[in-house]
């Protein structure tokens, strides 16, 4: 974070939660994960999971229902569990995470630190089914996860942290990035 530009204020916010988290200097060459800018417009979507307010871009919720729409064709139920996520929500994440003990290597192998989240683009999506718990790697056994692999890229979505990843991220079979165009 040192290395880039200290008069953008979205980097100085990501560089003040770095140093709230005690995130060390060499994060972002150890991880490799791109920095994600909060984008000019959010729409809302349908409550999640848990009943509460997402947002994702407007291309991304349109490539969105697109695909939970042709799943639902196929008699397979997709829906969201998570989306938009600011910079000071991903660092409350992470402050509570480490208040509960974990530790800050634990975390950062399962939540980008703040700034590297592909939640901040407004088109990441963490997905959900009947019959499977939230945001476990079991998810890769359900009928959903085998429509995703197969359909998902119809839709401009990606799975973001396959096993092996090159970012060090946990493989999450959930978690989904729209890549098509912002203005789409």
């Amino acid at each position: 974070i040192t290395a880039l530009i200290d008069s953008d204020p979205y980097i100085q916010a990501v560089r003040a939660s770095h140093i709230a988290l005690g995130i060390p200097d060499d994060y972002v060459q150890r991880c490799a994960l791109p920095l994600c800018h909060e984008p000019a417009a959010l729409v809302s979507t349908e409550l999640d999971y848990y009943q509460r307010p997402q947002q994702l871009t407007p291309a991304a919720l349109s490539a969105w229902h697109s695909m939970k729409q042709a799943a639902a064709g196929d008699d397979v139920e997709i829906f969201l569990i998570s989306a938009f996520r600011s910079v000071q929500y991903q660092q409350d994440l992470i402050a509570a995470k480490l208040e509960k003990g974990k530790s800050l290597e634990q975390i950062l192998a399962v939540n980008a630190a703040p700034g590297f989240s592909e939640h901040h683009t407004g088109r990441a999506l963490d997905l959900g089914t009947s019959g499977c718990a939230a945001l476990v790697e079991e998810f890769e056994n359900t009928p959903a996860f085998q429509w995703l692999k197969i359909n998902a890229e119809r839709y401009d979505f990606r799975l973001s942290y396959p096993r092996g990843n090159v970012f060090g991220i946990d493989y999450e079979p959930w978690h989904w990035c729209f890549q098509g165009s912002s203005e789409a």
